[in-house]
């Protein structure tokens, strides 16, 4: 069964930065887009950053060129690289991918497709 390791999350001051990775393992045969996600407590899950092939971006209105998305795709791994993060980008950081994986193409709806999460804190 596919399983996607997430790391990189932490505490971090104002204006810092930290690099998200999130590995997939497993029966993978390629995958099509990834994505971060991110929830606050209270709120609703909101999209960080996706790409899709290896040049095809977007990111949520809030990331204001402070977040960089990226793929390798030989380690099946996705990074999102966040500068100058502000105390409301606290929040648990998910990945998510779709893709053909265990015998099948699983898409970003799938529970499969979702990472454990990690947390991110910056302090007010």
């Amino acid at each position: 069964q596919v399983q996607l390791v997430e790391s990189g999350g932490g505490l971090v001051q104002p204006g810092g930065s930290l690099r998200l990775s999130c590995a997939a393992f497993g029966n993978i045969v390629k995958i099509n887009a990834m994505h971060w996600y991110r929830q606050a407590p209270g709120k609703q899950r909101e999209m960080v950053a996706s790409i899709s092939g290896s040049v095809h971006t977007k990111y949520g209105d809030f990331v204001k060129g402070r977040f960089t998305i990226s793929r390798d795709d030989a380690k099946n791994t996705v990074y999102l690289q966040m500068n100058s993060l502000q105390p409301e980008d606290t929040a648990v950081y998910y990945c998510n991918v779709e893709g053909y994986m265990d015998g099948t193409y699983i898409s970003s709806f799938d529970e499969r497709s979702w990472g454990q999460g990690t947390q991110v804190t910056v302090p007010s």
